[in-house]
């Protein structure tokens, strides 16, 4: 028993001993090399420009966090509903998969300008750039796990006067869960990405803006706050998603590989 609360404390801490050390490592090697703060800035250097421009930072790291999630919240929907229909039936996903690989292979950076020309310069580029860059995973993923139903499984409820909605409805659904919170985590980073690179070219406010104003100027260490800042929404949206994905998924039991 007290080895396990050992171990347990030990995971809790992992995370901030292995980020200290992280920094504490950049720190030393930027000291001793006597690198340039243009080149690369100290984590003491960051950590000034953080609290200097702590006003603006916060002002668009929000603006980043909302057009994020409001992508993010696009791609669960519509990604969901893909991912089922192509899950369930496959004619819709032998017509519709190689135009979702084809449109997924498109980088998202070169669609940015055409939203802009369909939208103008605001927050509407942001957002759709966050879902075209994040549902492809979630539909990938839906559909694989609605996709692998055991045909025996299929048989015996069938046999049993099952229909196939209640196939994917009762075992299909459930069984896809494990995957479809699998693909958030993901999802959810893609979608800063997206939001990143579309707020740099075509928005007036967020990190991606700040940080492209910071390039003009030359700021490399406000630059690299904003990349902290991006980082720990980052971290924050990812933690919430694996927390809903324990609560919902907690029957989905892990390898014990997975705990060591």
């Amino acid at each position: 028993m007290h080895a396990k609360r050992r171990r347990r404390a030990m995971l809790a801490a992992a995370p901030w001993i292995f980020t200290v050390g992280f920094f504490a490592l950049w720190e030393i090697l930027v000291r001793v090399s006597g690198m340039s703060t243009f080149v690369l800035p100290a984590p003491s250097v960051i950590a000034e420009a953080l609290w200097q421009f702590r006003g603006p930072l916060s002002l668009h790291s929000f603006h980043t966090a909302w057009m994020t999630l409001a992508g993010f919240v696009l791609a669960v929907v519509f990604g969901l509903l893909l991912g089922m229909a192509l899950g369930a039936s496959r004619m819709v996903h032998a017509g519709s998969y190689p135009l979702l690989v084809g449109f997924n292979a498109i980088p998202k950076v070169a669609v940015v300008p055409i939203l802009v020309i369909w939208f103008g310069v605001g927050w509407l580029p942001p957002v759709l750039t966050a879902f075209l860059i994040s549902f492809f995973p979630i539909v990938v993923n839906v559909a694989t796990g609605l996709a692998t139903i055991e045909p025996e499984t299929e048989d015996v409820l069938r046999a049993l006067g099952a229909t196939k909605r209640d196939i994917i409805v009762k075992v299909g659904i459930p069984r896809a869960m494990p995957y479809f919170f699998g693909s958030l985590k993901v999802a959810i980073t893609l979608a800063f990405v997206g939001s990143v690179i579309a707020e740099y070219n075509a928005s007036n406010f967020g990190v991606g803006n700040l940080m492209a104003r910071a390039s003009a100027d030359f700021n490399v260490p406000l630059l690299f706050a904003a990349l902290i800042a991006l980082a720990v929404l980052g971290v924050i949206m990812y933690a919430a998603t694996a927390v809903i994905e324990k609560r919902m998924t907690g029957w989905a039991q892990r390898s014990q590989m997975a705990s060591a």
